[in-house]
């Protein structure tokens, strides 16, 4: 067998120890722990064995006496595969962490955070992390509609439990809200106000709490015979405000937007400004994820909101449970509420009919050729 698949096998299975490298080797436990502690008393020849076996295996230094003693890891782990930059403008991700660090040092249990690229990079993680005790278990977010990681930690037998769901978790224990009924009451909000076109600007396709609040977003519309309009973006402000753009200029642009965050929703409110548009008369706007940034700019935008730092708390109390009794109950958190403020209201007389280009009498036209509607 080749050795990479070797690593990769043994790595899931389970772990690695000194007595199997020694057993593969012919040699004792103890010139094991020489070679792997550079330590001397056995030749430069043996010691290169040992290591290569070690590597072969997929072994990894298990933080000393804790591995032997079989005690904690007194830690947790999240692992967020996103670009690090993005962090800074994730209020939601700031208010998890936050609820997560509160439930965990209430508990004496510290948290390890690391951030990397893809899923396939997220996985190794939590290979070398269950490998070297790092952790006595993670919590993983942003669930994919397929989702690799789900059967990857189900085989290494790592405690985890899943923010998301509850669908699409296989086995693991999961702590939700109620996203599609969420968008339902979104949706029946703008209808009651009188908009019958109705946008959603979405995030990452592939994410499985964007997919069902797009799959509820299109049935609702369906339900009250109004116009659906669906768009992705990838979270950031650039897209958001490009996917504003693209809405607004076009021959049948919406009355209402619902954006998938907040970062999102405040760049649309940018640009519908930069186009010399009234909010809410010419298009009313939605942000998911209430935060500090939707109440600071001008007018204030509706959000829907929920209690994020409670979300976070309650997801690592399931995992604290998990790790310390074997099992846990799957936990359903109340769904997002609408907060109207500034952003959303009835459609203007006319609103969105104009060609682009139009503006009021008395206004000055939008700047970069955009467009703005008659009222």
């Amino acid at each position: 067998m080749p050795a990479e698949s070797s690593k990769s096998e043994n790595a899931v299975t389970r772990r690695v120890t000194i007595a199997d490298i020694a057993a593969r080797a012919g040699v004792s436990k103890g010139a094991v722990s020489y070679a792997l502690n550079d330590r001397p008393g056995i030749s430069e020849q043996t010691r290169k064995r040992i290591l290569d076996i070690a590597e072969d295996l997929g072994w990894y230094p298990n933080m000393a006496a804790r591995a032997l003693s079989g005690s904690r890891a007194g830690a947790c782990g999240l692992v967020l595969a996103r670009p690090a930059r993005t962090l800074a403008f994730e209020q939601f991700f700031m208010e998890l962490i936050a609820g997560i660090e509160s439930e965990l040092s209430s508990r004496g249990v510290g948290l390890t955070l690391q951030v990397v690229e893809d899923l396939e990079a997220e996985t190794a993680v939590y290979r070398r992390w269950w490998a070297e005790r790092r952790v006595d278990g993670v919590l993983v977010v942003d669930l994919r509609v397929e989702d690799p990681r789900v059967a990857e930690i189900e085989r290494l037998g790592l405690p985890a439990a899943v923010v998301g769901g509850p669908e699409g978790t296989g086995g693991l224990p999961a702590v939700w809200s109620d996203d599609s009924g969420a968008v339902v009451d979104v949706v029946r909000h703008l209808a009651a106000l009188g908009h019958r076109r109705i946008a959603r600007v979405g995030g990452i396709p592939d994410f499985r709490h964007s997919a069902e609040r797009t799959a509820a977003f299109l049935s609702t519309i369906e339900e009250l015979s109004l116009e659906p309009i669906v768009l992705t973006t990838d979270y950031m402000a650039e897209s958001g405000a490009q996917a504003t753009r693209q809405l607004l200029a076009g021959p049948d642009a919406p009355t209402a937007i619902v954006y998938d965050n907040d970062v999102l929703a405040i760049a649309g409110l940018g640009v519908a400004h930069e186009m010399g548009l009234d909010v809410p008369r010419d298009v009313s706007l939605v942000a998911w994820d209430d935060s500090l940034y939707c109440q600071a700019v001008h007018p204030p935008l509706t959000a829907m909101s929920r209690d994020i730092f409670a979300h976070g708390a309650h997801a690592a109390a399931a995992l604290l449970a998990l790790v310390e009794h074997g099992s846990v109950v799957r936990s359903g958190e109340p769904r997002a509420r609408l907060t109207a403020r500034g952003t959303t209201g009835p459609p203007g007389r006319g609103a969105g009919l104009l060609g682009p280009g139009a503006a009021r009498p008395g206004r000055r036209g939008p700047p970069h050729g955009g467009r703005a509607f008659d009222a």
